[in-house]
């Protein structure tokens, strides 16, 4: 068995190398799968909503492997490739201050037009009201995320390391958001 996971390593590997943004594009939209899957049965959602599954691994596969992509080569050409700590310092604030408010804010729109299907209105009501939430608990967070990523992992692979934490990101937020909806007990 563990020659058959060596080789599909090895294969994988070769298509990051031969075609990286496709290979990322993939890669996203399959852990947007496993992070949808398993939030949907933590939730305690018994049959798995496939509309919802599918629009996830649309966002991943055409979203958020190319932004990611982009981003990082965008990245590493501002810094010209560097990786002192001023340097990585530098490359984690302006992905924070640029990057991520988008993110947050294009992902909270995305899945409440399209994957929920609700009308601007109450999509931007939710935005007013939950978005200074979201975004300052992700500068809490995704700057540690940004540091490794930047100080220790490869280029070619920052958006898989990325995408990766983002599917742990994304259940532990399904998490959060299920034991705050549960009604206290007496």
């Amino acid at each position: 068995m563990g020659s058959v996971a060596k080789r599909g390593l090895q294969q994988y590997l070769l298509q990051l190398q031969q075609h990286p943004l496709r290979t990322k594009a993939i890669t996203a939209g399959v852990l947007s799968a496993i992070s949808d899957i398993v939030a949907q049965k933590l939730s305690g959602i018994q049959k798995l909503q496939l509309r919802r599954l599918l629009l996830k691994v649309l966002f991943g596969v055409a979203y958020l492997g190319p932004f990611g992509h982009f981003l990082h080569i965008i990245l590493d050409k501002i810094f010209k490739g560097k990786k002192d700590t001023k340097t990585v310092a530098k490359k984690v604030v302006l992905e924070n201050l640029t990057s991520s408010p988008w993110n947050n804010l294009f992902f909270m729109v995305y899945y409440g037009m399209v994957i929920e299907g609700r009308p601007w209105m109450q999509v931007k009501t939710k935005i007013k009201k939950d978005y200074p939430s979201v975004q300052y608990t992700a500068w809490t967070f995704w700057p540690v995320v940004g540091w490794i990523n930047h100080q220790y992992v490869p280029l070619q692979f920052r958006v898989i390391f990325h995408s990766a934490v983002g599917m742990c990101w994304g259940i532990f937020l399904n998490l959060r958001a299920r034991t705050m909806a549960l009604p206290k007990a007496k």
